[in-house]
């Protein structure tokens, strides 16, 4: 869809309030669909009486193949006029994660397992370039000065109607004979999320980013050597390794462990993330107060706290503390890393910037679960695993204030948060 003539005669302000209705809505529609596989997927898998070593690689295979190709957005970007038509295509494919699931009864019981981990590797492919492109189009798209409140926003948007999805869903899955019920419920994921590309493809840049430069060219941008951006990375790296390390594990030590089904996987979602939406409208306020890398620390010894609780509690209400912890922990800590990640990043540099960002964050997310996976199939008991998790949270959190890696850069950008007292 192409809204250049429409979007000629708005002025700058005027498209830049249109992009951030359209991403905040894009991000609802997607809010809506993403509980098929982020909260009901495992419990899935776990049905199919999936290992805890396939529930590994359900979580972090995608991840690996999502680094893998975003190598590749560089390249493609060259191939189209903007951003946002680059970003089309492989984000539609990466949505076929939510249909490809609902062919699952078709094959054989041995198979299904195995053919949940294909269902979402394979929209991993497009995935990768899409998540690069995204980052460039979104911070295109508005002020520098509201990029954090957008992000607020879209995180405040999301949990909320992650949190209403998950609920119906809960509900849908207990009241409906099985597999129906899940096959059903991936549909009408797939169609929320068509609706949220409808949003996508609305969008039109306010600041494109120069076409990136021939391969031989951009030899001459190396955010690796940049000790602002080797913070950054050494961060999220820390960041998602200790947060996604029990990502396998927790939803295995509910249902096996303590004996929760779909309708409770619900309300711990929902618990996480009604928590999580009341920290994300309060997060930019934290931010200005006390910086970015503060902020992560704090968040993340929230979810330390969260993953200790589960580790200790014999008993399922209690465990909906931790997960109410761990939401608001999280999006503390995700909101903030944003942050500090676009405080690092030269604005005439962001499709090399955000490659390396978005392949440190995808290689995070698959070691993470390989780690915890890898334990929980060892003689190691589950409860063990969720507080070496703890412990490592702990370490994150203590080594996100310290300056590793030499001063930071004294001169902030525009849409650095600090900078907005």
């Amino acid at each position: 869809m192409d809204n250049t003539d429409e979007s000629s005669s708005l002025t700058t302000t005027e498209q830049a309030e249109r992009n951030f209705h359209h991403l905040v809505l894009d991000i609802a529609w997607f809010g809506l669909a993403v509980p098929a596989t982020s909260r009901f997927l495992s419990v899935y898998a776990i049905r199919l009486d999936a290992s805890p070593m396939l529930l590994g690689w359900l979580a972090a295979l995608p991840a690996i193949i999502a680094l893998a190709t975003s190598g590749l957005s560089a390249w493609w970007r060259r191939r189209h006029a903007t951003t946002v038509q680059a970003v089309l295509w492989p984000s539609l494919g990466y949505r076929l994660m939510f249909l490809l699931p609902v062919f699952t009864p078709f094959l054989p019981a041995p198979l299904q397992p195995l053919w949940l981990i294909l269902a979402v590797s394979l929209p991993a492919i497009p995935q990768g370039i899409s998540s690069v492109l995204f980052l460039v189009m979104l911070r295109e798209s508005v002020e520098n000065t509201r990029l954090t409140a957008l992000m607020s926003r879209r995180s405040l948007i999301f949990n909320v109607t992650v949190g209403a999805a998950t609920l119906a869903f809960g509900v849908w899955l207990e009241e409906v004979a099985f597999p129906l019920n899940y096959q059903v419920m991936f549909l009408a994921a797939f169609a929320f999320s068509l609706m949220s590309y409808l949003n996508v493809q609305r969008i039109q840049a306010l600041a494109p980013e120069p076409l990136p430069v021939e391969p031989g060219a951009v030899a001459s941008v190396k955010p690796w050597k940049s000790p602002d951006f080797q913070r950054v990375a050494f961060i999220s790296m820390i960041m998602h390794i200790s947060f996604f390390t029990l990502a396998p594990i927790i939803p295995l030590h509910l249902v096996n462990g303590l004996g929760a089904d779909e309708g409770f996987m619900s309300i711990f979602a929902v618990a996480e993330l009604a928590a999580a939406a009341i920290m994300a409208a309060f997060t930019n306020q934290i931010v200005r107060r006390i910086g970015t890398r503060p902020t992560i620390a704090a968040g993340m010894f929230v979810t330390a706290v969260s993953s200790l609780v589960l580790a200790l509690t014999p008993y399922l209400p209690v465990t909906l503390i931790a997960s109410a912890l761990s939401g608001a922990g999280w999006t503390v800590a995700a909101i903030s890393l944003f942050a500090f990640f676009s405080e690092s990043t030269p604005a005439d540099s962001l499709t090399p910037y955000s490659t390396l960002y978005n392949q440190i964050v995808m290689l995070s997310i698959f070691i993470g679960p390989m780690v915890g996976s890898q334990l929980a199939s060892s003689a190691i008991d589950l409860t063990a695993v969720l507080l070496i998790g703890t412990g490592l949270r702990v370490i994150a959190a203590l080594l996100t204030p310290l300056d590793l890696f030499g001063r930071p850069t004294r001169q902030r950008r525009a849409f650095s948060v600090r900078g907005l007292k």
